[in-house]
């Protein structure tokens, strides 16, 4: 490493990765401890990201830490909330497609349980609310390599740069580079399936409800945007959603048709169509000496339950939490006791999410009428028992476990 011994600058936290996570993270430790120095490093160019035209969706409790980060005012204007789910389960011939199970909205009054929040939108909040707060972004470069010594960890720079920090996050993606270099092992497997996401319009309005349609190929799901619109997604064999994908709009909205169904009046394609691979990816370790991951980088599981970029929340919620109790008992933010707490916190309820996302995405996404019939009479089940679809809507909520205090609507 050129500059190894020499670095150019130094820092307390250093991020590599400035999407949702990274952003939130450098937000909520410098809004915690303003004497903390934090940089991002990104390569994507921020115009990039604000005209980012898809829609996340954002569980009450992430909406809670957003709130306390001082975004969520800003954001709720042009948020939809989700007033009600329906779920069902059918083969793409089906006339009909009774619904087996119910959820309304709401996890307290007032509250829904979680809100469809524009990325255009979202992504600027987070950079401009962490630039105002001091925040040092290297923007348009990459973190490339780094090495761990005892008090410090170095940082080489794509553009050349070296720096210095107390402790490196990678919040670089599924495909995390740095956490290959760190030596840290995923578990993996590849589903076969590519989520289609895309924006349509519709004749009728939604009435803030989402759909989950349990179809043989993966789920399919319509989840509502702000006026006559919705996001979805939709998951197909990978060979078919490449092919839908370069399709012309006549032909994908033929098949679009056939299963988003008529109850929505007549429907267009409202903006661009992308096919992303599906595959389960929970690395082994959390954490190294001075070295951390966050979000798809400790974890890409499968959207079925939405919980992707909320569980990336809860990884941000629960660092910063860590990083500045630690620093208020004066204890060494990169050193390792500090860093277990947070992968003890993250580790089990990451894999938990992923063994659940993966065994309901195999259970639904298929064509057995043996476990058609099974997994129906659960779900009309689970219907039946208000308890337990409390339990489900906490779960899909955030608030499913030991919360850190940002995810619970309080100050670190």
């Amino acid at each position: 490493m050129a500059n190894a011994n020499n670095a150019d600058q130094r820092f307390d936290v250093v991020i590599a990765g400035g999407g949702y996570v990274g952003l939130s993270l450098s937000l909520a430790l410098q809004k915690a401890d303003p004497a903390l120095s934090v940089a991002v490093v990104d390569p994507k160019p921020m115009d990039q990201l604000a005209s980012d035209p898809r829609a996340s969706a954002i569980a009450a409790a992430a909406s809670r830490m957003l709130d306390q980060l001082g975004l969520w005012s800003e954001l709720l204007p042009s948020a939809q909330p989700i007033n009600e789910m329906i779920v069902t389960d059918s083969k793409l011939r089906d006339v009909v497609r009774p619904v087996f199970l119910t959820f309304d909205g709401e996890v307290t009054k007032g509250e829904p349980f979680a809100h469809m929040v524009p990325n255009g939108k979202m992504m600027p909040a987070l950079h401009n609310a962490a630039k105002a707060l001091g925040v040092q972004f290297f923007a348009l470069d990459t973190a490339l390599t780094f090495r761990s010594e005892t008090t410090k960890t170095l940082v080489q720079l794509k553009s050349g740069a070296s720096i210095e920090a107390r402790l490196l996050v990678a919040a670089d993606g599924v495909r995390s580079k740095l956490r290959s270099l760190a030596g840290i092992k995923t578990v993996h497997w590849d589903y076969g399936q590519s989520g289609i996401v895309t924006m349509v319009k519709h004749e009728r309005p939604h009435d803030g409800r989402a759909e989950e349609h349990f179809l043989p190929a993966g789920p399919f799901a319509i989840l509502p945007l702000p006026g006559n619109r919705s996001s979805l997604v939709w998951t197909e064999k990978t060979a078919d959603a490449e092919r839908l994908v370069k399709s012309d709009d006549f032909t994908f909205e033929l098949e679009l048709e056939r299963r988003f169904g008529h109850h929505l009046g007549k429907i267009e394609l409202g903006g661009p169509k992308n096919a992303y691979p599906l595959g389960l990816t929970l690395a082994r370790e959390f954490v190294r000496p001075r070295f951390a991951l966050i979000g798809d980088a400790a974890h890409g599981i499968h959207p079925i339950a939405g919980q992707g970029l909320n569980l990336g929340f809860k990884d941000v919620a629960a660092l910063a939490e860590v990083i500045v109790d630690a620093r208020r008992l004066g204890q060494d933010i990169g050193s390792s006791d500090v860093l277990e707490r947070y992968q003890r916190w993250r580790r089990f309820d990451t894999l938990q999410m992923g063994i659940v996302t993966d065994v309901l995405n195999r259970l639904f996404s298929n064509d057995n009428d043996m476990l058609r019939a099974v997994r129906d009479f659960g779900l009309g089940l689970v219907d039946r028992m208000p308890g337990l679809k409390s339990q489900f809507i906490s779960e899909a909520s955030g608030f499913a476990g030991p919360a850190p205090k940002l995810l619970s609507g309080e100050p670190i």
